[in-house]
């Protein structure tokens, strides 16, 4: 069992390094079907599960990598990203965004009123905190958790649904983005723009492609680095006048206003980002992955298999509405990761399908935030109805 942060940091990013390395070089049909990036969240899932790592030796090295390299992840794929063009999405994006937070309060009260019986009286209490944390983050969750006086045993079994349930649909949409043009041509979507917009900034990206040099990945490197540190003092010292949003919102809108702009200026030219940020992509993926142990799936299974079935109301009602009114996989499916995993994961699905529209992803995540307190007490106002 490694104790060790720093080894078991290696052997994250070496098992992504050996991954992506097989895809490249061996050209296996089996790697169309089932992307690197799919390979590395499953694959670290085992080795938590059969104890490669212990979680609370590493769990240091974890909280001290897992949100910096986040941070200059967004930090470097915002860098290539013209604004402009991505926000011609809006309105059909905020559309989904909004069908994905109902169909998930949709689907916690269909859930609650056929489980309430087997998950025991005042439930819904600890169902309303993990509402709120699937349409916004970790923020809202604490807010309707002081908000409903929830103890903290009724939050013990939320935080499970969040750990095992979340980390598989993480997965499972990891998967789904990869057979978008299938999905899309059953929902008849009409892909022009979003196509046309990550085709414009990839053609654009092409264009001023310059040769990666030492100087260059240094530079990128240093100044994303420095950013995610700059932004996140940012975030504590806004959270502290404006309590309006949490920390991690504020740390997530002062590097998306900072990122954007110096898009405009001669870094945003600078070689390599592309290249930097897709090695911050596989080592995130890897260390969520990484604390998601499939054993836990004996504990609470009542609970567990309610969160399932929340996740598959709402993944019915998002097909539904994608078929009726033709959404493509990457609006539907970065829609519902934008609530459920807000700006830890959503701006990950979107880089796996084209890093140009991560903005996108980030956009609606903030969105969540704002729901998802409100929404989050509403839904458990509707649950209290079934005792």
């Amino acid at each position: 069992m490694i104790t060790n942060g720093f080894t078991y940091i290696a052997v994250l990013i070496f098992f992504a390094a050996i991954l992506i390395t097989i895809e490249s070089k061996k050209k296996l049909k089996f790697f169309e079907y089932v992307p690197p990036i799919v390979l590395l969240y499953l694959g670290t899932m085992i080795l938590c599960t059969v104890n490669f790592w212990d979680l609370e030796a590493t769990k240091p090295a974890y909280s001290a990598l897992k949100n910096n390299i986040l941070y200059a992840m967004i930090f470097l794929m915002l860098l290539r990203c013209d604004i402009r063009k991505v926000l011609k999405l809006g309105p059909r994006m905020l559309f989904t965004f909004f069908t994905a937070s109902i169909s998930i309060s949709i689907g916690f009260i269909l859930t609650y009123a056929i489980m309430h019986k087997y998950l025991g009286p005042g439930a819904w209490k600890g169902l309303a905190a993990l509402c709120g944390s699937w349409m916004g983050g970790s923020g809202n969750m604490v807010a309707i958790q002081a908000a409903l006086n929830i103890s903290e045993a009724e939050m013990g079994y939320a935080l499970v649904i969040d750990s095992i349930d979340y980390s598989i649909w993480v997965m499972f949409l990891l998967w789904a983005i990869t057979k978008a043009p299938v999905f899309n041509k059953w929902t008849k979507a009409n892909t022009e723009v979003l196509d046309e917009v990550s085709r414009s900034i990839e053609i654009e990206m092409k264009e001023n492609k310059k040769e990666i040099t030492f100087q260059s990945i240094m530079l990128l490197t240093g100044t994303a680095l420095f950013v995610s540190a700059i932004t996140q003092n940012l975030g504590v010292y806004f959270n502290n006048i404006m309590p309006l949003f949490d920390k991690a919102t504020w740390t997530v809108i002062s590097i998306t206003i900072i990122a954007l702009i110096a898009a405009t200026t001669p870094i945003g030219q600078v070689a390599g980002s592309t290249e930097l940020s897709n090695v911050f992509l596989y080592t995130i993926v890897a260390l969520l992955a990484s604390r998601a142990n499939l054993a836990e799936l004996r504990d609470a299974p009542i609970w567990i298999l309610s969160g399932f079935m929340i996740l598959g109301f709402h993944g019915i009602v998002m097909v539904v509405m994608a078929k009726i009114f033709k959404l493509d996989m990457f609006t539907s499916a970065v829609a519902s990761l934008a609530n459920i995993g807000g700006t830890a994961s959503a701006p990950v699905l979107a880089a796996a399908y084209s890093g140009s529209l991560v903005p996108v992803a980030i956009l609606m995540a903030l969105m969540g935030y704002i729901v998802g307190t409100f929404g989050g007490l509403i839904t458990g106002n509707i649950m209290s109805i079934f005792g």
